[in-house]
């Protein structure tokens, strides 16, 4: 079941994930770096899109990362989608 997601919601869990991923702390980790300067390895991103749309419990579209190239624009294209899900629901 879709969850409301505010977008400091959505931030924060970005980017402790991110920081729990490359043993960093979150702090260390720029709401406004593009994804690709991350060093996240392609199978690290697909676990954490996986356990994002686990948490959404809503699938976000696979062209969300390219349009939405940051946590803060990811952060705020899912409090978008959520409200979208949620009023749907």
């Amino acid at each position: 079941m879709a969850k409301n997601i505010s977008a400091e919601e959505a931030q924060k869990w970005l980017i402790e994930e991110i920081a729990q991923r490359l043993s960093v702390a979150p702090a260390d980790v720029p709401p406004d770096q593009y994804f690709d300067e991350l060093d996240l390895d392609s199978t690290q991103a697909l676990i954490i899109a996986g356990e994002m749309e686990s948490w959404l419990g809503f699938e976000l579209g696979t062209t969300a990362l390219w349009y939405h190239p940051t946590i803060e624009a990811l952060a705020a294209h899912i409090a978008e989608e959520s409200q979208k899900h949620t009023a749907a629901a």
